[in-house]
């Protein structure tokens, strides 16, 4: 039983590896629900393919999530305006509705339509092979690259957006990193488990860190807990892996919430950025003019 169950642990591993990082920023920017409405945006690009007849998992099919993803970095990142009377919140809720409405309408017109909603909710991440892993791992290591280089401008943004130079720029290129990151997982791990291996960790590690480092090894050590119990779990009840997987991330939360009062930072307590990004926007590590 052993080797059925490496392959989706070491994939869901690697799905968590970015997630965690990426969770933080999407908390810290209170857009919960971008996740949701990437993932059902890359489903419905993908529900386009198989109008084509392109089968899920190939190349031409991920090229027409990654295509449907990047529309909605445009959205996304244009819609982010500080003064609006709307929240970006309520955009991206359209956004989800939107999506998940025209992927059940464009899957009833094929045959496989009901299985391809099921597998869009819960994944296939049982069924995982190990070139689906690699490809993953690749794409996932150059996105990761991508944001280590270019970390001071993605994380003023998240963090400190008033600093920022040009936020629509910063806001569109993390939101192509991030379509790209979900184009991938989505497909494997489906809607409810990205959403949940994002959000959730990041949750907890706000609970408990007060750095940004310590917020992602909080991150990671919390979702690798939950991503362990639920597939070991799937596996010795012979339940469903996607739905028990989500529900043990919830029960990590659950767990962490009860913890938080005994172990949590104080209430209100902000997480400290790297030494670098604690300055005025020089880099230098000083405080702007006129402070101290």
């Amino acid at each position: 039983m052993l080797e059925l169950i490496i392959p989706p642990v070491v994939a869901a591993l690697v799905i968590l590896s970015i997630h965690a990082y990426l969770g933080l920023h999407v908390i810290r920017r209170e857009v919960i629900f971008v996740d949701l409405a990437f993932a059902q945006v890359a489903a419905f690009g993908t529900t386009v393919a198989l109008l084509f007849g392109i089968e899920l998992g190939t190349t031409a099919s991920l090229l027409f999530a990654m295509g449907a993803t990047l529309v909605g970095a445009l959205v996304f990142s244009f819609t982010r305006m500080e003064e609006s009377t709307v929240p970006q919140e309520a955009i991206i809720g359209i956004v989800y509705v939107v999506a998940s409405a025209a992927v059940i309408l464009l899957a009833g017109l094929t045959a496989e339509g009901a299985e391809h909603i099921k597998e869009t909710l819960t994944g296939t991440l049982i069924w995982v092979g190990w070139g689906d892993i690699v490809k993953m791992a690749v794409v996932y290591a150059v996105v990761g690259a991508f944001h280590f280089a270019l970390r001071r401008p993605f994380l003023e943004v998240t963090f400190h957006p008033e600093r920022s130079r040009n936020v629509r720029l910063w806001d569109f290129l993390f939101y192509v990193s991030f379509g790209i990151v979900i184009s991938f997982s989505v497909e494997i791990a489906g809607v409810l488990m990205v959403f949940s291996s994002l959000v959730v960790p990041a949750v907890v590690a706000f609970f408990f860190a007060r750095t940004l480092a310590t917020a992602l090894l909080v991150a990671w050590a919390s979702g690798t807990v939950a991503i362990l119990a639920g597939i070991g779990a799937s596996f010795w009840w012979d339940l469903a892996t996607g739905p028990l997987l989500v529900c043990s991330f919830g029960a990590v939360l659950l767990l962490a919430a009860g913890l938080k009062p005994f172990l949590g930072v104080p209430a209100g307590t902000p997480i400290r950025l790297p030494h670098e990004m604690q300055a005025g926007g020089d880099g230098t590590g000083e405080p702007p003019a006129g402070q101290s």
